[in-house]
């Protein structure tokens, strides 16, 4: 069994370290780019959205180097995450791709069933095995959220962002070979050193924009054309509403038990949204509320074009700018999205957002002065 997953972010390494601490064969299919769109957009149906198409390329890209058994995720809810596997099975199998499918349902409870899983996927597997790996790879799972919150935080303070992102990408090489959690944790503190100890560039405090959306687009540099990287290189200070670690809390433990997470988000959607419509739809909602609170200076919104909980979302946000007087932008992003085009909107809501906050200081000073 050569077991293979899609690409989420930085997903891959943890899930890898899990699998083969369960003394698995990984096929960690080749990092997201043209070739896997491509492939993925020739065999999906065009209505599919933009996840599903390159989750399709991962798993063809995974196959040529020799996976037989696809490890996916399922969902709840309106989302069309329910039925991808299923969908996806179709679509490999009409092609010739004889894979096996194991689908790791959300546990809603039913820890037994997701036990079950994994004995498939290695019957001889312990019960003090599986918790060994589990400790590991979440305690990858938090070195990579600590790492690029720090990033988010630095890339536009550093004098050359490029540094910060160098910096970045050599800790995930190291994470993905380390064996052990104080190994681990000593690449976490030195990558976090590292990027403290770069030239600091003067000036006013970055704009702060919050980054709400659906988890794939949000995570995924190809699916959203790395506009964290982007943004952080005009200037601007990324928020990002959800890490690795939040959504697998969420989905995945919080949900093992019965319990429910971001009750504090989805307190502050309920004006606006009160119920769960699929995927992150009222975590975007929310996350906007809290963003505005804090004194962000705008909140940008990605999802993927005909997602359902996120066109609900963006269609709540205007509501949520006019009563909390924060811009917003929404970016649909699918297979014809033009980085050319999306730069451009970039270039124009950060514009915006600086022209705002100049405003904003000019009246303060103003105030400040006493009347005649």
């Amino acid at each position: 069994m050569k077991v293979t997953f899609p690409h989420m972010g930085n997903l891959h390494i943890p899930v890898a370290t899990l699998l083969r601490d369960l003394s698995l064969e990984v096929v960690v299919p080749p990092p997201t780019n043209q070739r896997s769109l491509s492939l993925g957009v020739r065999h999906s149906p065009e209505s599919a959205c933009f996840p599903f198409k390159l989750n399709i390329g991962n798993f063809i890209e995974a196959h040529e180097k020799g996976a037989d058994t696809i490890l996916m995720a399922g969902g709840v809810g309106p989302c069309r995450l329910g039925y991808y596997a299923q969908v996806q099975k179709e679509i490999l199998r009409d092609l010739g791709y004889d894979f096996e499918y194991i689908i790791l349902e959300p546990p809603r409870g039913h820890i037994g069933e997701l036990w079950e899983k994994i004995r498939r996927l290695n019957g001889g597997v312990t019960v003090k095995q599986v918790i060994g790996a589990l400790r590991l790879a979440w305690e990858k799972v938090l070195a990579l959220d600590a790492v690029e919150k720090a990033l988010h935080h630095l890339r536009p303070r550093v004098v050359f962002p490029d540094q910060a992102t160098a910096v970045y990408r050599r800790s995930l090489e190291a994470l993905d070979k380390a064996s052990g959690i104080a190994r681990i944790r000593a690449i976490k503190v030195h990558t976090l050193d590292e990027l403290e100890s770069l030239p600091r560039r003067g000036g006013p405090k970055p704009l702060r924009v919050a980054l709400v959306g659906e988890i794939y687009t949000v995570l995924e540099p190809f699916a959203n054309l790395s506009i964290e990287e982007r943004l952080g290189k005009m200037g601007v200070e990324v928020c990002r509403a959800l890490f690795l670690g939040d959504w697998i809390r969420s989905n995945l433990l919080l949900d093992a038990l019965r319990l429910k997470g971001g009750m504090d988000v989805k307190e502050a959607a309920k004006p606006y949204l009160n119920r769960f419509v699929g995927g992150e739809g009222q975590e975007s909602v929310g996350y906007a509320v809290l963003s505005a609170r804090r004194g962000y200076d705008g909140v940008l919104h990605i999802a993927p074009f005909t997602c359902m909980p996120e066109i609900v979302a963006e269609s709540i946000l205007p509501a949520v700018s006019r009563d909390y007087n924060i811009p917003s932008m929404t970016l649909m992003l699918d297979e014809h999205s033009a980085e050319t085009g999306i730069i451009t909107r970039l270039e124009a809501f950060v514009d915006l957002l600086a022209r705002r906050r100049g405003q904003r200081k000019e009246m303060e000073q103003l105030e400040r002065i006493p009347g005649d």
